[in-house]
């Protein structure tokens, strides 16, 4: 059953991060807030959590989502390398409505739809995000926005 859950509130935060978490395990997606737009998130490398975001959002492969990070050793993780330029750019806008693409790490094993071997990373400026996004490890959702960034 889906329920809304007041992310001001303490009792609820709590209570929406345990199912978030638990519902994400499961391949599912959850409506997080964002520092720009409430959400879809799903676990980047579940394919089939991938694939359910896409479909939700009615998007085809060719439109793969951005992957939202905790911090920027997720950055480091994620990529072939990480140029100067993005290293800069990181250090003064994330977190923050800033999303860059990158050459994604050849051996990671995910599939988020045609990258062209590439990663579009976002670190959003929000609380409730970060900390979902620490709690299921700092690579796991992925969130199409509705607008480029």
């Amino acid at each position: 059953m889906e329920r809304v859950y007041d992310c001001s509130v303490d009792t609820e935060l709590l209570e929406g991060m345990r199912l978030a978490k638990q519902a994400i395990s499961r391949n599912q997606l959850v409506v997080i807030p964002t520092d720009t737009v409430y959400g879809l998130a799903a676990d980047a490398f579940s394919a089939m959590a991938v694939r359910n975001l896409l479909d939700a959002k009615g998007r085809g492969r060719q439109s793969p989502p951005p992957v939202l990070i905790a911090n920027q050793a997720a950055m480091v993780a994620l990529t072939e390398s990480v140029p100067e330029l993005a290293q800069k750019l990181a250090d003064v806008f994330w977190p923050g409505a800033l999303t860059m693409i990158l050459r994604s790490q050849p051996s990671l094993d995910w599939d988020l739809g045609e990258t062209k071997g590439t990663v579009a990373l976002r670190m959003p400026d929000q609380k409730f995000a970060l900390a979902l996004l620490n709690a299921v490890s700092y690579t796991h959702l992925t969130l199409p926005t509705n607008r480029e960034v």
